[in-house]
């Protein structure tokens, strides 16, 4: 096998993982006694040092060099800020299923402009793909997914942060091509971190937990979703075609959906079932991939 075979596999294995941690991450906003947006704030204060640690122990002068990235840095810091804010809002303001449905519209858009930036339509196997991945995440969520007058802000503001989240990955890839995939969350995170906490305190939102317990969600989100979830992301942005990323995304309801069936009773029906398969199929349908450049980058990753 090809080194650049043994990239993508290890970019798919990153990225499957990253989901199935990343979708633990609206029960831990639900279960955290901070304010929505404080939550999101504390899941990258409390990664940040931790990543950039790690950034200067296993890649001395990544730093430095990430840093001369900061207008790119800086952009995919205010997307993921948008992202996290008006997302953790959202889990509070409508159904999980809805802001699962909305907060995902990533899953098509990223593809869309991989494609866009290879000036290229997608080949059979792609296009495939994609339509499996689409039926199936709309068979995931048609069940339980309900709009209503009540919801529509909720709904609204997931969809806003789906289109944030996507924004973040195209800036983050154009990074990637030359940094470090912890240098790169690490510096990112900065920039995503100050104006969380800016908002938090504008909305009056509560900052500080009490006691030892109420850490404990906050400090999950920013082991288990930020340093380790979100760090798999960022790697496999560094092997993986928009179109495999996007697909991937489609992980998160299914696992949200078993935690949804194990701490609230919510038993999933046959088109959710079927809605998994088709998803695991277009994954089988994508694997092989190869990966597609970021525009104005560089195709070779940095580990």
């Amino acid at each position: 096998m090809t080194s650049e075979g043994r990239g993508s596999r290890l970019g798919l294995a990153a990225a499957v993982v990253a989901n199935l941690t990343l979708a633990t991450g609206p029960w831990l906003v639900r279960l955290a006694e901070t304010g929505p947006v404080a939550t999101g704030f504390w899941r990258l204060a409390l990664a940040i040092p931790a990543l950039l640690v790690w950034s200067m122990i296993a890649n001395p002068g990544a730093l430095r060099r990430g840093i001369r990235f900061w207008p790119v840095l800086l952009v995919a810091g205010l997307a993921f800020a948008a992202d996290l804010a008006t997302w953790n809002v959202s889990i509070l303001s409508t159904t999980l299923a809805n802001a699962t449905l909305f907060g995902n519209s990533a899953t098509l858009i990223y593809p869309v402009y991989g494609f866009l930036v290879a000036r290229t339509w997608p080949n059979w196997p792609q296009a495939a793909a994609l339509m499996l991945a689409m039926v199936g995440g709309g068979m995931l969520l048609g069940q339980s997914a309900e709009l209503s007058p009540g919801h529509l802000v909720g709904d609204l503001l997931a969809l806003f942060a789906g289109v944030a989240y996507a924004v973040y990955f195209i800036s983050m890839a154009r990074v990637r091509a030359v940094v470090p995939p912890m240098t790169a969350l690490g510096l990112s995170g900065a920039a995503t971190a100050v104006p969380l906490l800016i908002l938090a305190i504008v909305l009056g939102e509560r900052l500080v937990p009490s006691g030892a317990a109420g850490w404990a969600p906050l400090i999950a989100l920013a082991l288990v979703s930020q340093v380790f979830g979100q760090g798999l992301i960022i790697f496999a942005l560094g092997r993986l075609s928009p179109l495999v990323i996007g697909i991937t995304l489609l992980l998160q309801p299914i696992v949200a959906g078993a935690i949804g069936w194990a701490a609230y009773g919510e038993r999933p029906g046959v088109p959710d079932l079927i809605g998994a398969v088709l998803v695991a199929a277009a994954l089988v349908l994508v694997r092989r991939e190869p990966k597609v450049a970021p525009a104005g980058g560089q195709t070779r990753s940095v580990a």
